[in-house]
């Protein structure tokens, strides 16, 4: 009390009034969330760094012999250096005590005497390293095989055989097939020497072709593989003369079907034989191939192909055609080829709590399709509840504990060899609360819904913070006798329900709930056991799903009934939606099949059914995609552009039709060409649908021609472009001199760069192929660089600082350089150290840039497909004239967009002049550059090129969604929302649902749309006592966004009209609410209860903000009826003459008064004289009071400024005024009610301050308008007093107040009457009035926030007050006509007396 007593002592200074406004405006820092991936920074809190440990070398599989040493390599990097041990066939080996097999410094495994035999293969299988390092983690390498070749055995030999002379001939040798290597032959026991007629194929087969005489002899082949050589047995082949006749056609060797992993050579053998020699052609899948052009395919002696660098294009069917002019003879045999597992997407290190859920991505391809494990610090991870294999390869952890630390391995492997690749898991420590108190455990934590496979979690705030509208919560849960917790955080402050899925039907769950602040962790609740229920018997999924295209826009859908239909099947739902979509439609089918008609043209669809029987719906089938069919496009291609070449020819360049409108695969370009004097002439060109621009050439020279450009698929030809002109040169530049000199240069120097830019000669006739720019120190001949003629700037790099450069810029074509023109610069001095240190760090060696540069890309052209996606195209005047790439250069695109202004630029490689940027924003503007690389060799980068993406559908619903009952009508309600946090796009509009049945179908609901970007709207005639439920959508030009969670909102009680209505809307879909029981201590919340991000005040910040509010409501009302009763009592002889001058200024209700009409009464004349000392008799112990001024005329009342409107407008709009009619909406129709003046009071301080301004000519013109709608409406004479709020809504500047019309500040309040004795009225609020398209448009709106009335230390609501109606026009009239008169002192005596009386009805109504 004492505390209570002091606040009211301070009530009268303007500094703790302007104080505890401040607190009103002050916001709860929001938490910053962690995310995985990056560490997240706590203060006070050392954050643990990931380690780099990875292996520098891993073994590879390995050829031996026995007796022969092998090296496996395998080093590891890490800090400390770790330690390397190896595994045989999964068992680790034992090196200390093993004479043959030891340990190298590196890592390595060394095997001095590889021993081998029939019965004894201890050195042969599969090695693995394993790198640990202690109180770190376990990483093992790929899996290498050592194969140790065996003992020699023939499993052919040669035989004798004879050749005709210019004929082919084969001797077979063929051995065990690791021992092939080691394979060679003599002739007559001398090593035979191979060349392009006389090879060994990889069998160990030897061919000779085109025999001589000197192949004939004695032939053996050798196997040396480390021991004593092996021969075979000797063959004879005689080469006989050639006899002149015919022989048949007969193969030798045949190819066989092979398999080769990528980057192998392979040869295909055929050689055949018969006279004529026959000649060998090679064909692959009917297609000839060209052996003599191609530098991979290479035509063997006797007619085998061998492929060099083999890739998966090579893979087919392979035809070895011989021929001989008399007879031809074909054979055949199928390439496969493989690939080793390759990630395309690596694990990355992850940080992370306890009780949280990661995934592990991994992302493998070859061929065949590779297999994926995981391993944790060198163990296997076998799946279970808790570690499981997601989306095919990633792996999830749920429910992470402190044991799961360390480094897991995703290891791929196939038939043809395997990889692996590693990242870090660290479990964070929760970051220690800071200074200040944490909540205390949640309240009444229920399962307010439980399923089979989800439950609802609900709770009340801790009791050590009522509100909690800053609080988030994290709820923990666990199988029944299980360590392992796992976590599910609510979405944002405030929400106090969670739905937990992916539950087990039938288990036991212990849930408990903790609640976090800005210090941190609070306690947590006790456990709660929940179980599951039971599954129910559900359908099955139905069988052979299958969709085809029926048309370009329709496609047909059948399938079968469930096998386990578990019951009769009712109905069938066909979901479907459209890929790179996340809308999904539905249709309800009581057939087995469906035809969808309406679909975009050669667009993928999925589709999936689910059956329902009585007991609900079945388990879906899996998705089946398909593609409608395509047809020809329906748009023309974009971005026809032409450029005059020369005299004759014309370049054009063109862009695809719009995505949506290509309707199939673009095939190839029309384009259609003429003169503009002869428009029937038309010339016809088709282009491949893969380029984008075309030379036309053999043009008349200074003749206008007309180009068009339409696209093709295999369905024909689509509209055509417009007809877009061009006029050749009337003849070509002039490149028989030098270029005149550049008309300007200038430089710009930094530390050690000059940026020099130029601009071209004046002279344009003469051919410019470039410039040359020539600097160094004190000369300009040190260096030159040429650069492409259509550049206009270049930086000069690695100069030296605070040194003086001569420049000079020439223009050159093929005759010779032109006039020079000179400039000179002082490089800067090194001021900045820090940027020498790192740039030393980063780049110990920066080599000298080349003095010919790579010329930056140009024509720079940026082309919006999409909402996500950019193509970006560009020249490279390096390149020959068809700019076709013959070389190893590639060329670097990057881009970002400036919003937020840190972005960081990406980039990606494109071995074309094209690249196609995905993955982009929404309605987002970037920009883009390109530079080329070639070698060491790098340009500058080009000129940016900008492009904006397109719209896309707002893809999250309006958030922060509110509903509040409007203050004094109880059956108009204010719906409140924040826009979507993805837009993708301009907000043109909402649409908000609601119904009394949170389960209707939705056209069931009942519809109020929003036109343009307002956030909040009225709707009116509700049904009282009835719940309510609302959903919001937002829309853009690309259509309507995903629909808001339902919020529930129940409309107050007819009868109770001593509470509030309700202030707070219950959501069901992740919305607080407010519970039905509070509880005695519950205490109205004094600052943004309403809003997630208000801050909680202390019960003691609460009583003094209840004083203010209650003090400054008493003193307003004192001063009111003071003055009202002093008014209400004076009448003068004019009052008709006065009525009749305001009618005739402003009879027509328009603002036409200005300072001469009509003088505003002066009620201040004698305010110093008045005493208000019969108040202080009154029996209230501890009387309120305030010695703020009542201000003089309407611009003394000043809304509060800018920002704290805004975000009043914000946060606290649940206690609008009124608003115009066109933002509010009915059920039942509107009605005309008899207007009565409301005062609402509420628990709500004062959202601005009162202050004394002059004012100058306001005051009249406010006073005239008031006067003449009192007389003409007699019956409203109290409306005037309030003002409607659209124009300030509009221009989002209003308070969330109730308004008054700009007037005198004693007609703010339409002096009302002395209420008679007796408990209060309360009448039905008046429906909204746009009084304020009366007023002028110029003329400054002021609002008042009405006076508040609270209860000291009662739970109950606010209760509003409603001051009765106001006094006739008559007895008006006559205060404003007798407002100058001075008041007799046995006057005053009386009326000090009747304020007595009065201010104990008013202490009595405080104090209820």
């Amino acid at each position: 009390m004492a505390a209570e007593r002091g606040a009211r002592r301070l009530l009268g200074t303007s500094s703790f009034w302007l104080y505890c406004l401040l607190l009103l405006g002050r916001r709860a820092p929001g938490a910053a969330a962690a995310r995985s991936g990056s560490a997240p920074q706590s203060p006070g809190a050392s954050i643990r760094t990931f380690t780099p440990f990875y292996f520098l070398v891993e073994p590879v599989d390995t050829l031996s012999v026995r007796g022969s040493s092998v090296i496996l390599n395998c080093s590891a990097y890490s800090e400390p250096s770790p330690k390397i041990e190896w595994k045989k066939d999964g068992t680790f080996l034992n090196l200390v005590s093993d004479d043959r097999r030891q340990l190298l410094p590196d890592g390595s495994l060394f095997i001095s005497n590889v021993v081998h035999s029939k019965h004894n293969k201890p050195d042969e299988g599969y090695y693995q390293c394993v790198a640990t390092v202690e109180s770190l983690g376990t990483i093992i390498s790929r899996t290498a095989k050592l194969i140790v070749a065996g003992l020699p055995r023939f499993t052919s030999q040669p035989e004798p055989s004879s050749v005709y002379a210019g004929n082919n001939a084969i001797l077979n040798c063929e051995v065990n097939a690791d021992l092939v290597p080691f394979v060679r032959w003599e002739q007559n026991r001398q090593p035979l020497l191979l060349d392009d007629r006389v090879i060994k194929l990889p069998s160990g087969m030897l061919v000779i072709s085109n025999a001589t005489e000197g192949d004939g002899g004695l032939y053996r082949c050798v196997v040396e593989s480390g021991g004593p050589p092996k021969y075979s047995d000797e063959a004879e082949l005689k080469v006989l003369p050639d006899p002149e006749v015919t022989s048949d056609l007969v193969f030798l060797k045949q190819p066989s079907p092979l398999v080769r992993v990528i980057g192998q050579d392979v040869v295909l053998p055929c050689v055949a034989s018969g006279l004529p020699t026959p000649t060998i052609k090679w064909m692959k899948n009917e297609e000839a191939l060209d052996t003599e052009s191609s530098e991979r395919l290479v035509l063997l002696a006797g007619g085998s192909l061998e492929i060099s660098d083999v890739t998966e294009d090579d893979a087919g069917t392979y035809f070895c055609i011989a021929d001989n002019g008399n007879e031809t003879i074909e054979a055949q045999a199928e390439l496969t080829v493989q690939a080793q597992p390759e990630f395309l997407k690596q694990p990355t290190n992850i940080y992370a709590h306890e009780s949280m859920d990661i995934v592990f991505e991994c992302e493998v391809t070859g061929k065949p399709t590779p297999t994926v494990k995981w391993v944790k610090n060198g163990d296997m991870v076998i799946p279970s509840d808790y570690f499981k294999i997601v989306k095919e390869h990633n792996l999830q952890v749920l429910g992470l504990v402190k044991s799961d630390e360390g480094f897991y391995q995703c290891i791929a492997e196939n038939d043809v060899g395997n990889a692996q690749a590693g990242a870090q898991l660290i479990i964070l420590e929760h970051a220690p609360a800071t200074t200040g108190p944490l909540p205390s455990a949640p309240r009444d934590v229920v399962a307010s819904l439980v399923s089979t496979r989800f439950i609802k979690l609900t709770w009340r705030t801790p009791a050590s913070d009522p509100h909690g509208d800053n609080l988030t919560y994290s709820v923990f849960y666990t199988k029944e006798g299980i360590a392992r917790e796992r976590v599910e955080n609510t979405s944002h402050p405030g929400e106090m329900q969670v739905t937990i899925q992916n539950l087990m039907p039938a288990t036991v769950y212990i849930f408990r709930v903790m609640a976090q602040n800005k210090h941190g962790s609070g306690e947590s609740s006790a456990p709660l056991r929940v179980e599951t229920q039971p599954e129910v018997q559900l359908p099955g999924p139905a069988p052979n799903l299958r969709a085809y295209a029926a048309s370009p826009t329709s496609i047909t859908v059948t399938w079968e009934t469930p096998v386990s239909g578990n019951g009769e099947i009712q109905n069938y739902k066909l979901y479907y939606m459209e890929k790179g979509t996340d809308k999904e439609q539905d249709v309800d089918v009581s057939s087995h099949s469906y035809t969808i008609n309406g679909l975009k043209k050669y667009t993928e669809y999925s589709f999936r059914v689910v059956a329902y029987n009585k007991h609900g719906p079945g388990v879906s089938t899996p998705d089946v995609a398909v593609r409608t069919l395509s047809d020809v496009p329906s748009a023309a291609p974009q971005n026809l552009s032409l450029e005059v070449r020369n005299s004759k020819s014309i370049m054009i360049h063109w862009q695809p039709p719009a995505p949506a409108t290509q309707n199939g695969q673009i095939t190839g370009y029309k384009i259609r060409y003429r003169k503009a004097s002869r428009k029937s002439d038309v010339t016809e060109t088709l282009v491949s649908g893969t380029q984008l621009s075309q030379l036309i050439e053999g043009l008349d020279r200074g003749t206008e021609y007309n180009f068009r450009v339409a696209a093709l698929t295999i369905n024909g030809t689509g509209p055509a472009t417009d007809w877009l002109s061009a006029e050749t040169f009337e003849s070509d530049l002039d490149e028989t001199r030098v270029p005149e000199v550049p008309s300007s240069l200038h430089v710009r120097p930094l530390v050690t760069s000059i940026v020099v830019s130029w601009t071209p000669p004046e002279n344009q006739n003469i051919v410019v192929r470039g410039y040359a720019i020539g600097y160094g120190i004190g000369s300009p001949h040190a260096q030159t660089i040429k650069v492409d003629y259509k550049q206009r700037y270049y930086t000069i790099e690695n100069l030296d600082p605070s040194s003086h450069y001569v420049i000079t810029l020439k223009a050159f074509n093929n005759v010779g350089e032109g006039i020079p023109l000179y400039e000179s610069a002082v490089t800067r001095p090194h001021t900045d150290t820090s940027e020498v240190d790192l740039f030393v760090i980063n780049a110990p060696y920066t080599p000298v840039p080349d003095p010919t540069p790579m010329m930056p890309p140009v024509g720079v052209q940026a082309s919006i497909l999409s909402h996500d996606t950019i193509r970006i195209t560009w020249a490279d005047n390096s390149l020959p004239k068809h700019q076709k790439i013959t070389d190893s250069r590639y060329y670097t695109v990057r881009w970002k967009t400036n919003i937020p202004a840190n972005t960081k630029y990406k980039n990606a490689n494109a071995t074309t002049l094209s690249y196609l940027v995905t993955g982009l924003k929404p309605n987002t503007l970037y920009e883009f550059s390109v530079m080329v690389t070639k070698g060491r060799r790098s340009s500058t980068w080009s000129m940016t090129a900008h492009g904006t993406t397109f719209e896309l559908v707002p893809t999250s619903p309006p958030k922060d969604v509110t509903v509040v009952s409007k203050e004094g009508k109880p059956k108009t309600i204010i719906v409140n929302w924040q826009p979507p946090s993805e837009a993708n796009g301009k907000i043109t509009g909402y649409i908000i649902y609601y119904s009394t049945d949170v389960n209707a179908e939705i056209h069931d609901w009942v519809i109020e749309p929003v036109v343009g970007n307002r956030l909040t709207h009225q709707i009116q005639e509700l049904t009282l006592d009835t719940p309510y439920y609302f959903k919001i959508q937002a829309r853009n030009s690309k259509g309507m966004g995903p629909m808001s969670e339902a919020v529930q909102f129940r409309t107050p009680k007819a009868d109770s009209s001593d509470k509030m209505p309700n202030d707070q809307a219950s959501g069901s879909g992740g919305k607080g609410s407010r519970l039905p029981d509070l509880g005695s201590d519950y205490k109205p919340p004094m600052s943004g209860s309403n809003s997630p991000h208000g801050s909680p005040t202390s019960p003691l910040d609460s009583n003094m903000l209840l004083v203010i509010i209650v003090s400054v409501g008493v003193i307003t009302i004192v001063v009111v009826v003071i003055i009202a009763v002093f008014c209400t009592r004076r009448t003068t002889s004019h009052q008709k003459k006065k009525r009749a001058a305001c009618k005739s200024v402003n009879g027509s209700h328009k603002y036409k008064g200005n300072s001469k009409d009509v003088k505003p009464p002066d009620l201040w004349i004698h305010h110093e004289r008045l005493e208000l000392k019969p108040i202080d008799k009154s029996p209230d112990p501890n009387p309120i009071m305030t010695d703020t001024p009542i201000p003089r005329n309407s611009q003394d009342i000043t809304p509060v400024d800018n920002s704290m409107d805004s975000n009043i407008h914000q946060r606290r709009n649940s206690y609008r005024g009124h608003e115009s009619e066109d933002s509010m909406s009915t059920l039942a129709g509107r009605r005309g009610m008899r207007p009565k003046m409301m005062m609402p009071f509420d628990s709500q301080p004062p959202q601005q301050s009162v202050r004394n301004t002059p004012s100058t000519d306001t005051m009249p013109a406010s006073s005239s308008q008031t006067c003449c709608t009192d007389h003409q409406d007699p019956e409203g004479a109290t409306s005037s007093s309030y003002l409607a709020s659209s124009q300030e809504e509009d221009s989002g500047q209003s308070l969330p107040t109730a308004h008054v019309r700009p007037s005198h500040p004693l007609k703010s309040f339409a002096v009302p009457a002395i209420p008679p004795p007796g408990p209060p009225t309360y009448d039905p609020a008046l429906p909204s009035t746009p009084l304020l398209s009366q007023q002028a448009l110029n003329h400054h709106i002021h609002s008042v926030k009405t006076a508040s009335i609270g209860t000291l230390g009662r739970s109950r609501p606010p209760m509003p007050v409603v001051v009765p109606s106001a006094p006739e026009v008559q007895e008006t009239t006559r205060m404003l006509e007798d407002s100058e008169s001075s008041y007799e002192p046995d006057e005053l005596t009386k009326e000090m007396a009747h304020l007595e009386g009065l201010m104990k009805d008013l202490n009595a109504i405080t104090t209820a």
